[in-house]
């Protein structure tokens, strides 16, 4: 009877909590009794009391989590410190670096343009940023010593646009283990890709000075890709990256917290990790967003909220139309979460098993092989400090969690789908 009170109570509490944040929003989800909406009150709570393990066991300083299905809120909590340093609880409106969860929503924003005719999808990125013209293709061998040589060939393609919104043009990254070891990948390191005192535009064409890692088309390799196309974004709509998502999505969905830095007035919201990493208990750096950068990185630049994303989100899941705001059409959003890779892979697939990728996602591809639960057809990605997200059309289920904790994406992405899943009873 005790542990019956205690989950009702816990529901109620979670119910009470998710109104306060969507009540008076005239675009916003209402919440709802998590039993209404099929997800089982004893077996719901087993999310809560994971993450209050992991925070417990030092591997997380906190967490907010939001679960909504037939679009309204189900779960909604926050969980430990949003900054251990200083002793500050975690809030629901915590602003977290969501890292590589920025590129769904660049990729969004060139199927917006592609929408508006501006471009072919399969066009050359060329054609519209001409300092990555006549790109050539690092031919890598070894002697019988298994010493590396490289060779120099033009590519037989150029990379399209469609290529680097799946990871497939050829492009490389500066980060291990995200890059696998590559001559190319060490040419962006020494080329100093990335460097934050650049812009979007200095950063493309110095990779449009190196060679490719692979042909177009052949290898799946996390890449530079999305910093390209927010540069694309920028060229074809005359706006900086940051201004076009700000008018024509965030301001749209009411993303009132996701920017590509947080401003004085909203920096006690800042969630931070760990000083040190938990395990190698080395220095933890995450990128500095407390002022305005210059490089607005479209691969990992962004600040969000759990809210704010779960709006984006629920703008997928409902065809691309967010209350009376429309951002893509049903069509463009069911071809986006459909698999264009087919057979391709790579040396390091971060998708995994039972996955393909779409542009800009991981796309689900069987019940089976993926080492955790979902559906065919779910969509995903998640970013290096370990926020994750999906959107299970079949379900109708939206899912995302928020930490700052390096190195624990790839356990989040496994087992946060299980702990949500295994709650759904109907």
């Amino acid at each position: 009877m005790r542990l019956k009170l205690w989950i009702f109570t816990t529901a109620l509490s979670v119910g009470l909590a998710c109104t306060s944040v969507w009540a008076g929003s005239p675009n916003g989800l209402p919440s709802a009794d998590p039993a209404a909406l099929g997800f089982s009150l004893d077996r719901l709570v087993r999310l809560g009391r994971t993450l209050d393990y992991d925070i417990n066991a030092g591997r997380i300083p906190g967490a907010v989590v939001l679960v909504a299905r037939h679009s309204k809120v189900g779960y909604f909590e926050a969980f430990g410190m949003q900054n251990r340093q200083s002793g500050t609880p975690m809030r629901k409106d915590s602003i977290f670096r969501i890292y590589s969860m920025t590129k769904p929503i660049v990729s969004v924003a060139v199927m917006m343009l592609w929408e508006e005719g501006r471009f072919d999808i399969d066009d050359p990125i060329a054609k519209y940023l001409p300092e990555l013209s006549g790109l050539k293709v690092a031919i890598v061998r070894k002697d019988a010593q298994d010493k590396t040589s490289v060779r120099l060939e033009t590519a037989k393609r150029q990379p399209t646009i469609q290529q680097l919104l799946t990871h497939t043009g050829g492009l490389s990254y500066d980060t291990l283990p995200i890059s696998p070891e590559h001559p190319v990948r060490q040419m962006y390191v020494d080329a100093g890709i990335g460097n934050p005192d650049e812009t979007l535009a200095e950063m493309v064409t110095k990779i449009g000075k190196l060679p490719l890692a692979a042909e177009p088309g052949t290898v799946w390799e996390y890449s530079r890709s999305t910093d390209v196309l927010g540069r694309l974004v920028e060229v074809v709509s005359g706006l900086t990256i940051d201004r076009f998502l700000e008018t024509r999505i965030f301001e749209p969905l009411g993303m009132k917290d996701t920017s590509f830095w947080v401003s004085k007035e909203k920096l006690d919201r800042l969630a931070e990790p760990f000083a040190n990493d938990p395990v190698s208990g080395n220095p933890v750096r995450l990128i500095d967003v407390t002022k305005q950068p210059k490089l607005l990185s479209g691969n990992y630049g962004l600040v969000s909220t759990a809210e704010d994303y779960t709006r984006f989100m629920q703008m997928l899941i409902n065809g691309g139309r967010f209350g009376d705001m429309r951002i893509l059409g049903p069509k463009t959003v069911q071809y986006m979460t459909s698999d264009q890779i087919g057979a391709v892979r790579g040396p390091i697939y971060l998708p995994g098993p039972g996955y393909g990728f779409g542009l800009g996602f991981a796309v689900r591809l069987t019940d089976g092989q993926a080492p955790q639960l979902g559906s065919v057809g779910n969509y995903s990605w998640g970013g290096t400090a370990g926020t994750i997200f999906w959107i299970d059309p079949k379900e109708n289920l939206t899912v995302v969690l928020m930490i700052q904790g390096l190195g624990q994406f790839f356990h989040n992405s496994k087992a946060i789908p299980t702990l949500v899943y295994q709650s759904i009873e109907r």
